[in-house]
């Protein structure tokens, strides 16, 4: 490596080495105190003791150093929704009105290029604010909306995944598309976007009642066209809906299985909620390697219900952390956590902060198969990552001050911790984000 590229950060540092439910609490994680995280033409080479690393690096390497700090991977958001920004925080629905109500109107804007490129260029700016460097990302029924996203997070160079909303019944016929014009503009955006530099596709149709068996089936053809795309979409996130999805498809044994019949389960499969799952759909996840996207502050906005995440781990499904912005109410990794312990706890569990931060990092990697890109501070990895002050606010230094342990310390961070925790975001080793 050439001197030039090589950059080094000073703080303690901590990763997730793998689930805490699997490998248990002291095997799943990797701590430096004080710790060097040096990163060359974008990619983490070397990780370990600062002391140590410091003595085989040139003496002129830029060292920046972190006082009172915390490097983790950067945060991954299996489930947001880009075209809803200008709506979070809306009042009084849960699930079907508030779709109607606020959603369709908000989503019809984007049939708008330049209204597109705003919302894109602010989304991807509160993302990285909160320390999000990935993300799963809805766009809407027009084809625009996903050119512009993919725009602006190509010139950020963020390792980001959306797709065009497929939606060819139940809604206004101003945000419908039909089964062949939905599949031929997907593949327009899959041959435009899959795959350039750090982005990817995902094949989106909204969720089973906005799409007819010919869609759902046209979604499916896509994934076997093209190598590597994702599957992303909604399940079981509210009992109207599933009722509803009954009576639209009364042949299927229920909602999973609307999905499994068009053949739209599978390892790159994202299903958003999953709140209201048996047993049995818990187990045809598990053996398509499907994932669940955890989304608890919009669960609890909604209304929609408790998940279940030790059933998840029971069935051993890779579960992420999703913001659903925007029912739900932060773009902040660090609140969503706040809010799953929260939601751990009306059910009688606990949520430790080392699964916690699995989920927010290398779990969410690993459901959207990007472990090897991201997800920890592996070397090799691309160098997505955040800087976390444990003084960004009075009372979070004063808490702080208290704390007697690694595990209390993080616990804290995650429970007041939000934007305002966020000191700087590198993506692919570049700063992307940096506090005043």
């Amino acid at each position: 490596m050439t001197q030039s590229t090589i950059k080094a950060y000073r703080a303690a540092i901590l990763d997730s080495l793998g689930d805490p439910a699997e490998l248990g609490i002291p095997e799943s994680y990797r701590y430096f105190e004080d710790g060097l995280l040096v990163v060359d033409n974008g990619q983490i080479s070397a990780l370990g003791n600062a002391t140590d690393l410091l003595k085989d690096l040139p003496a002129d390497i830029d060292v920046t150093e972190y006082k009172d700090a915390l490097i983790t991977p950067g945060f991954i958001d299996t489930h947001i929704h880009y075209p809803q920004t200008g709506m979070i925080a809306s009042y009084g629905e849960q699930l079907l009105d508030w779709l109607e109500n606020y959603t369709f109107p908000a989503e019809h804007k984007f049939i708008d290029p330049a209204h597109a490129e705003e919302v894109s260029d602010i989304f991807l700016t509160e993302l990285l604010r909160n320390g999000t460097t990935t993300a799963l990302v809805f766009g809407t029924v027009h084809p625009q909306s996903v050119d512009a996203f993919f725009s602006c997070a190509e010139k950020r160079n963020l390792r980001m995944i959306c797709g065009k909303v497929m939606m060819d019944r139940n809604a206004p016929e101003t945000l419908t598309d039909t089964a062949e014009s939905g599949y031929e503009e997907s593949k327009a955006l899959i041959e435009r976007w899959h795959g350039k530099g750090r982005l990817h596709y995902a094949v989106t149709p909204r969720f089973a009642p906005t799409s007819t068996p010919e869609q759902l089936t046209a979604a499916g053809q896509l994934l076997q066209e093209y190598d590597g795309l994702y599957m992303h979409t909604h399940l079981s996130e509210n009992k109207n809906e599933i009722e509803w999805v009954k009576e639209l498809f009364p042949e299927q044994n229920g909602y999973l299985d609307v999905y499994d019949h068009h053949n739209l389960l599978g390892e790159r499969s994202v299903f958003a909620h999953g709140v209201h799952l048996c047993d049995d759909e818990c187990k045809r996840l598990a053996e398509t390697d499907s994932a669940i996207a955890f989304c608890p502050t919009s669960n609890l906005f909604l209304g929609s219900g408790l998940f279940n995440l030790p059933k998840m781990e029971q069935h051993k499904i890779k579960v992420g952390l999703g913001t659903d912005v925007g029912a739900g109410t932060s773009f902040s990794i660090l609140q969503t956590i706040n809010e799953a312990y929260k939601v751990m706890q009306l059910q009688g569990e606990k949520l430790n902060p080392f699964k916690s931060l699995y989920l927010a990092t290398l779990g969410g990697a690993k459901a959207l198969q990007l472990d090897e890109q991201v997800g920890n501070l592996e070397p090799g990895s691309e160098a997505d990552f955040v800087v976390l002050d444990y003084n960004s606010t009075p009372l979070m230094g004063y808490r702080m001050a208290q704390a007697k342990s690694l595990e209390e310390r993080l616990f804290v961070m995650m429970t007041l911790g939000d934007d305002r925790a966020v000191k700087e975001t590198f993506a692919m080793g570049q700063s992307v984000f940096k506090r005043d």
